[in-house]
């Protein structure tokens, strides 16, 4: 086993923790993300061929848990969040085109692999102490479900959702309203940035952390990060035994975690090719890698809500990883595609080949075809990263019909739902948030 990683800020200002510390934190103390203090390497040799997705898992973050208070845990971390498939399935228009699903989690996104290991994490780390912890997390659809759902009925923990109200999809804003018990959701009357904003100031507020202890669930957490890379590992692993050649990605992103996670893996050594990134109109990446100086901005609204951010926060991680812009720039390359697109690709893909596409994963979609049409014959992956009847009111009308609702998702919205309606300001969830712990101690016995 190799020797115990170190973790460091990516603003290099606060102390090194362990793994579990920078779990247990979610952000460290300067406002940066937390990052290993360099990226293991592995090969393929070091993955069953066969394995299963827990345990190529348990492998692949070895390194990170080595010397760490969790390490013996990582098996059973694993196989207890990582009970549903992330299949690699071959699309018809191309004998060398997969889409890799990673939507048959309990809330139908990808968010759903990350969400389960940190609870599963944070159980752990937290036995039988009786201090209770709030998880806070920004959520631009998906996340906040899945965190939810991870931590719904989890002893000692409370969970705030902050979404931004009227810009989720209705089946998304029920998910996120529908736990109750001890996960509560804020709609915010702002952006996601706004939400985004409001958890960060909240965790790096001292004096709110003394009354009313915080983590994070969002990427920004590793413990949401880490479990990521697994089903990027997975694909690469066995595509590779398949065809002896590197699987390349399109990965749509927003916050840019899901796609962090392929680029650590590849930089890990294992045989992941190009990885392009597929935004929506929020076109912050896209223009950095077109040449641009990184300029975050507001976000707009658009048909791939959960992608609507203006200002990523692991673009600190993604630096740390390639802090030459020049270098980060041959590593990744990004494309934006605007709804008029989204909905045609949608529309094309259910017409013509019989497949329907959420709106996230209609953007990387588009992306391959461009490719395709401009002859490329390399093996791709599309990744998609949640189910289509999740947003049935942009894809049932541009395919005709209805879309089938997962069994999961369908029990989540026969339960009722409700949201705390929230301005968007840091005093705002500062004060809610000592509110709540005030009423918690009023209500102990």
């Amino acid at each position: 086993m190799s020797a115990s990683l170190h973790y460091l800020s990516t603003r290099g200002t606060s102390p090194v923790a362990t793994l579990s510390e920078a779990i247990a934190a979610g952000l460290a103390p300067d406002g940066g993300l937390y990052v290993p203090d360099h990226l293991p390497k592995l090969s393929v040799g070091d993955f069953k061929p066969d394995g299963s997705l827990d345990e190529t898992a348990s492998m692949l973050l070895a390194p990170f848990f080595a010397g760490d208070a969790l390490e013996a845990e990582l098996p059973a971390i694993c196989a207890e969040a990582l009970t549903f498939p992330t299949p690699l399935r071959a699309l018809p228009q191309h004998p060398k085109t997969s889409v890799l699903e990673l939507f048959h989690g309990p809330t139908a996104a990808f968010k759903d692999v990350g969400a389960r290991f940190l609870a599963a994490c944070l159980r752990r780390l937290r036995g039988d102490s009786a201090a209770p912890l709030t998880i806070l997390v920004a959520t631009s659809g998906d996340t906040g479900a899945a965190v939810g759902a991870a931590f719904h009925h989890q002893p000692g923990v409370e969970v705030v959702i902050l979404y931004p109200d009227g810009r989720v999809s209705p089946r998304q804003a029920h998910q996120l309203g529908c736990f109750g018990d001890n996960v509560q959701a804020l709609r915010v009357q702002g952006r996601f940035d706004d939400c985004q904003r409001m958890v960060k100031a909240a965790l790096n507020d001292t004096a709110l952390q003394a009354q009313s202890p915080l983590s994070s669930a969002n990427s920004i957490s590793l413990g949401r990060l880490l479990p990521q890379m697994s089903y990027y590992a997975h694909a690469a692993v066995a595509w590779w035994h398949a065809h002896h050649e590197p699987l390349n990605l399109i990965v749509p992103t927003g916050n840019l975690g899901n796609a962090l996670a392929a680029a650590w893996v590849r930089a890990m050594g294992l045989p992941l090719g190009k990885i392009r990134l597929a935004c929506n109109a929020n076109a912050t990446l896209p223009d950095f890698f077109a040449g641009s100086d990184y300029a975050p901005r507001e976000a707009v609204a658009t048909l791939a809500n959960a992608m609507d951010v203006g200002a990523p926060s692991n673009f600190e991680r993604l630096r740390w990883t390639f802090p030459q812009a020049d270098v980060l720039r041959e590593q990744l390359q990004a494309q934006s595609v605007d709804d008029r697109t989204i909905s045609d690709t949608i529309a094309l893909h259910a017409r013509e080949h019989s497949e329907v596409f959420c709106p996230h994963t209609a953007t990387a979609i588009h992306v391959l075809d461009q490719l395709r049409a401009a002859g490329d014959s390399s093996p791709w992956a599309v990744v998609a990263t949640a189910h289509p009847a999740k947003f049935e009111s942009v894809v049932e009308p541009l395919i005709g019909k209805s879309v089938e609702v997962p069994p999961a998702l369908a029990a989540m919205l026969q339960r009722p739902a409700s949201a705390e309606p929230m301005v968007a300001r840091d005093e705002a969830l500062r004060e809610w948030l000592l509110e709540e712990a005030a009423r918690h101690v009023d209500a102990a016995p």
